[in-house]
């Protein structure tokens, strides 16, 4: 969702490969791009060939310390944040429930419950060795309120992260906020965000915009 968001930020046409796998990418994750015969994966390394290919019609007018700023922001959603929504999306059991339903969808029916079971797993090791998954539910859910709280305070009532105008900050904000306010999903994680009205508001005003 960040590199779709800022593809369109940045207005550039793109096509979604309708079959795409991440057995096929070249990291076995997705996202991954292929641009006039040349392949980027990992969504910061795409983010930053597009920059390089396509001109910074965001970020150029950034200074030195706002791209810190933003640099620091993100790594918090995509390092920390990230791994809280992974918890309450693959451990609790509520989220559990609707990520079986629809993640696994595609898979056939006497296959399904084998194969997420086994998928669930793979997730819950990877919560343990990044550390996350060491935690109990509520200690879990605290560290994603204090990134939650952080990025309300900094958000405040611009309209966007870094002011009058979308960075590609937005792009990698509205990802994680949109995952957590508008899915239907209903976590602590997102009674906590409702709490912050700007946070929904940013995220109403950015699909308004950019998903019409």
């Amino acid at each position: 969702m960040k590199v779709e968001n800022y593809l369109r930020m940045a207005r550039i046409p793109y096509e979604i490969a309708p079959n795409a796998s991440h057995f096929k990418a070249p990291k076995r994750k997705l996202p991954y791009i292929r641009d006039s015969g040349k392949i980027v994966a990992d969504s910061s390394f795409i983010i930053e060939y597009l920059k390089s290919a396509y001109g910074d019609p965001l970020d150029a007018r950034l200074t030195a310390l706002e791209n810190a700023q933003a640099l620091a922001l993100r790594r918090m959603m995509e390092e920390n944040l990230y791994w809280t929504i992974v918890y309450a999306r693959w451990m609790v059991p509520q989220g559990w429930k609707m990520t079986r339903a629809e993640f696994f969808k595609p898979v056939p029916v006497l296959l399904r419950r084998p194969i997420s079971a086994l998928a669930r797993r793979g997730v819950a090791r990877q919560l343990w060795g990044q550390g996350m998954g060491r935690h109990s539910a509520e200690e879990v859910y605290h560290i994603g309120n204090i990134d939650i709280i952080a990025l309300a305070e900094f958000l405040g009532g611009k309209p966007f992260f870094m002011g009058e105008n979308p960075t590609s900050l937005d792009a990698t904000a509205y990802a994680f906020l949109a995952n957590i306010i508008l899915v239907p999903l209903d976590s602590a994680l997102k009674q906590h965000a409702l709490k912050c009205p700007h946070l929904e508001a940013y995220c109403q005003r950015m699909r308004a915009r950019y998903y019409p």
